[in-house]
C-alpha cells in the first residue's frame, strides 16, 4: 500500500493528502486531551466513534443545504474531505452556561440562555486560544470581510436550530459545541464549508432527564466511562446496535379454539 503523505497533526485527528487534487483523508485518533493539550491520554474506540457520528451529523447538514467538508466516510477512522483552507477561529454557540463562561463571569453551571449566545476563539495553541471580539475577527482579517463573517454567524445559528431538534428527539440537551469553516474550491468557485468535525468532542452533551455527561467532560473533569458516554449517544442516534440483555419474549403457544356449529 503506498504510504500518505501527512499534512498536519493535530490533537484528534491526522490530516492525509487525498487521492484527487483538493481532497484529504481525514484520520481520527483515540488521543484525548483538554485544557490546551496539558491534560492527555488515549482512549481506545473514541474516534471510531467520533468519526461514525460527525458524518452523521455534517451529512445531515449537507441535505439542509449547508455546505461541508465531508465527501464520504471511507472507513471505521477515515472519511474523504475537501482539503479546506482553515479560518483561525472557532464559533462557540452557547445554549446553556456552562464551563468557562461560567467561570468568567460568575453565572450560576446551568443557566439557559435567552438566546444562543456566539463567542470568537483565536486558533492559536501558544497563546491558549483566546477569546476575542468581532473586531479583532475582521480587524486582522482572520476572516476576510463582514459579509463572510455575516453569513458564518447565520450558519452557526442554523446549524445549532438543526442540531438542538436533532439531539431533543433523542433526550439530550445541546448545551454549546464549537465549529470551524474554511473556503474551498466547488466546481470553480470559492465557498465557504463547514470543516472539522461535530462530536461528543466538540459539543458539550447533557441527558435531558438526569444532566449526565455525554461528551469530552467526563475527560475534563475524571467523570470516568468516556467510551461508554459517546457510546450512548451512538446508539440514541441509531448509528450503533444496543448490546443489550433483553432476552426475546416467550410467548405460549396459542390453542386451537373449538367453534360450536349452531
Amino acid at each position: 500500500m503506498k504510504k500518505r503523505k501527512k499534512l498536519y497533526e493535530g490533537k484528534a485527528k491526522i490530516i492525509y493528502e487525498g487521492p484527487e487534487k483538493g481532497t484529504a483523508i481525514q484520520h481520527f485518533k483515540d488521543d484525548a486531551t483538554a485544557f490546551n493539550n496539558q491534560k492527555k491520554s488515549t482512549v481506545e474506540g473514541k474516534g471510531v466513534l467520533n468519526n461514525r457520528i460527525s458524518e452523521h451529523i455534517l451529512n445531515n447538514l449537507n441535505q439542509i443545504g449547508i455546505k461541508t467538508h465531508l465527501i464520504k466516510r471511507l472507513n471505521m477512522r477515515e472519511q474523504l474531505i475537501r482539503l479546506a483552507t482553515i479560518y483561525p477561529v472557532e464559533f462557540i454557540v452557547r445554549n446553556i452556561a456552562t464551563g468557562s463562561l461560567t467561570k468568567r463571569l460568575g453565572i450560576a453551571d446551568g443557566t439557559v440562555l435567552s438566546k444562543p449566545l456566539i463567542e470568537y476563539s483565536y486558533k492559536n495553541d501558544d497563546l491558549g486560544d483566546p477569546l476575542v471580539a468581532r473586531e479583532h475577527v475582521l480587524e486582522f482579517k482572520w476572516v476576510p470581510n463582514a459579509t463572510d463573517l455575516d453569513l458564518i454567524n447565520n450558519y452557526c445559528l442554523r446549524i445549532n436550530d438543526f442540531m438542538q431538534g436533532m439531539f431533543r428527539g433523542v433526550g439530550i440537551k445541546l448545551v454549546d459545541f464549537k465549529l470551524e469553516f474554511g473556503i474551498v474550491n466547488i466546481d470553480g468557485k470559492n465557498e465557504i464549508v463547514l470543516a472539522d468535525e461535530i462530536s461528543p468532542d466538540t459539543c458539550r452533551l447533557w441527558d435531558m432527564r438526569t444532566d449526565k455527561k455525554l461528551d469530552k467532560d467526563r475527560f475534563r473533569n475524571d467523570l470516568g466511562n468516556l467510551v461508554e458516554a459517546y457510546q450512548e449517544v451512538a446508539i440514541r442516534l441509531n448509528l450503533l446496535h444496543e448490546q443489550s440483555n433483553i432476552r426475546p419474549l416467550n410467548y405460549p403457544k396459542p390453542k386451537a379454539v373449538k367453534i360450536k356449529k349452531k
